[in-house]
C-alpha cells in the first residue's frame, strides 16, 4: 500500500482538498484499496477544526465527497510513516524541515512539481480563490496519481 500526505499551512483548506481530490480519483480509476491518504498542518493554528465552509462547498461543487474531520499538526513520526508527503507551497516545505529535518529519503515534493510546473497551489484563504486551487490540486493530483500508477 502506498501512504501519501498532502500537507498545507493549517490543514483546513488545500491539503484536506487535495486528501479528498485524491481519494476520490483513486476510486474512481479502482484504486482505492492501492493507498492510504491524509492530510496534515505545518502550523498548529487550526489543530481541531473542520474543513474551511468555502472548501467545502468547492469541493461539493464538483462531486468530490467529503467527511468531518479535524486538522492536525504533522509529526516527525508522519515522515517515517508516509511514503509520499506533497507540499502545497514552499513555505510549507520550509516549516515542515523544521518538523520532519532533512528529507534523506527524498519523500518531500511540491504538488504543482508533479504536474511539471514549479510553482505554489496559492493559498485561498488569502486570495479567496477557491476554484483556482480546485484547478490546481486536481491537476497536480492527477499527475501524482498517473506517476504512482506507472510504478505498480
Amino acid at each position: 500500500m502506498t501512504k501519501v500526505l498532502f500537507i498545507c499551512h493549517g490543514n483546513i483548506c488545500r491539503s484536506p482538498m487535495a486528501e479528498f481530490i485524491f481519494k476520490y480519483l483513486t476510486v474512481q480509476a479502482g484504486l482505492a484499496g492501492d493507498y492510504e491518504i491524509s492530510s496534515a498542518a505545518v502550523s498548529s493554528e487550526e489543530i481541531g477544526n473542520d474543513i474551511y465552509p468555502p472548501a467545502k462547498r468547492i469541493l461539493k461543487i464538483n462531486g468530490i465527497p467529503f467527511v468531518t474531520r479535524a486538522a492536525r499538526k504533522v509529526t516527525k513520526s508522519d515522515y517515517d510513516y508516509y511514503d509520499y508527503i506533497v507540499c502545497m507551497d514552499k513555505s510549507n516545505l520550509r516549516l515542515l524541515d523544521y518538523i520532519i529535518g532533512n528529507d534523506a529519503d527524498n519523500k518531500v515534493t511540491l504538488l504543482m512539481s508533479w504536474a511539471g510546473e514549479s510553482r505554489d497551489v496559492a493559498d485561498p484563504w488569502y486570495t479567496g480563490d477557491f476554484n483556482a486551487a480546485y484547478q490546481d490540486i486536481l491537476s497536480g493530483c492527477k499527475c501524482l496519481l498517473q506517476h504512482l500508477s506507472k510504478l505498480r
